[in-house]
């Protein structure tokens, strides 16, 4: 089979499409033929090592897992003796990113625990751009955030990957949500369900009069606590992923934010579970959450589209077709 290989920490030249050998599902993994991809800031974090804790935990010299991608869409291809979920022409999405990556490939391997039925309602091009990001604000709203219906909720970099789930999550939780982008996506935020945007290159949020039970920063550009003065008492502030200096600053500033006050501070890392997978599944379902594509590349193209999503601009998701 056909898939991006890199076997050294860098820019997105060192992936290759090359050849290699087509998985055999384990006794409880599913063997998916991988229809669409999406990518991630996380595959790039991962391709360049950086964070360097990031090498720690997938190979301090080399990369441990040769391909990337954590989002996966397709059909179930042949299962393990005890798979009991899934069966061969089953329409599948999941997130692989906890079991050695590998979406960005013809096949792959997958563990039945991280994979949910496809949305009817999905083509695999959409379904592929769930899992990773809407995950992430899910769990960043609901888990960290302490969401509740009502609260009054600010979204920075809501026209991202993350950011334009977020929206869609906020209001179906019952939130008021005002979502902070540029100037050329403002139309775009509106459109999936935020009640007001805020053009962050006209307007300073940080010095706006309005407080916030919880904010959710996709972005990661400012100093968190210069967001905490804008939560109400007791609001929580939710950073998604950042730089290693970020994770440094948020270590400090965590606890201190307990110790100071009741406004807390909080850091999300995506945990993959099929459980959540369902949840999102059903939201989609119900037509509550609908993923918003900026462009598409072929699986060849990978590199230039690990290029794109680093320059910080996309709008929504990157995809990936494969098949």
């Amino acid at each position: 089979m056909k898939a991006i290989v890199y076997q050294k920490y860098g820019p997105p030249d060192v992936l290759q499409l090359k050849d290699v050998t087509k998985p055999v599902p384990g006794d409880d993994e599913v063997l998916v033929r991988v229809h669409a991809a999406s990518a991630n800031p996380a595959d790039w974090h991962v391709m360049r090592g950086d964070p360097f804790f990031i090498r720690l935990a997938l190979g301090p010299l080399k990369p441990k897992h040769p391909i990337l991608g954590a989002d996966i869409a397709g059909r179930v291809e042949a299962v393990g003796k005890d798979v009991r979920q899934f069966q061969p022409g089953d329409e599948v999405f999941g997130n692989v990113s906890q079991s050695g990556f590998g979406a960005f490939a013809e096949y792959a391997s997958v563990p039945e625990k991280a994979l949910s039925p496809k949305p009817a309602r999905l083509t695999f091009e959409q379904a592929a751009a769930v899992p990773l990001a809407a995950l992430t604000a899910l769990q960043g709203l609901r888990d960290k955030g302490r969401i509740r219906a009502g609260h009054k909720v600010l979204i920075n970099g809501a026209s991202g990957g993350v950011g334009t789930f977020a929206v869609q999550i906020a209001k179906a939780f019952g939130a008021e949500v005002t979502g902070v982008c540029s100037a050329r996506n403002v139309e775009l935020v509106r459109s999936i369900g935020a009640d007001r945007v805020i053009d962050y290159t006209r307007d300073e949020v940080t010095r706006r009069p309005e407080r916030y039970d919880l904010i959710l920063d996709t972005a990661a550009f400012r100093w968190p606590w210069e967001y905490r003065r804008l939560l109400n008492p007791h609001g929580i502030y939710v950073l998604v992923g950042g730089s290693t200096a970020r994770m440094f600053q948020m270590g400090f500033l965590m606890p201190l934010a307990r110790m100071t006050g009741n406004r807390r501070i909080e850091l999300v890392m995506s945990k993959p579970n099929q459980k959540d997978l369902l949840v999102l599944k059903d939201l989609i379902e119900a037509g509550k959450l609908t993923p918003v594509i900026d462009r598409s590349y072929q699986l060849a193209e990978v590199p230039e589209a690990i290029r794109y999503l680093e320059e910080g601009h996309a709008r929504g998701k990157v995809l990936i077709t494969v098949h």
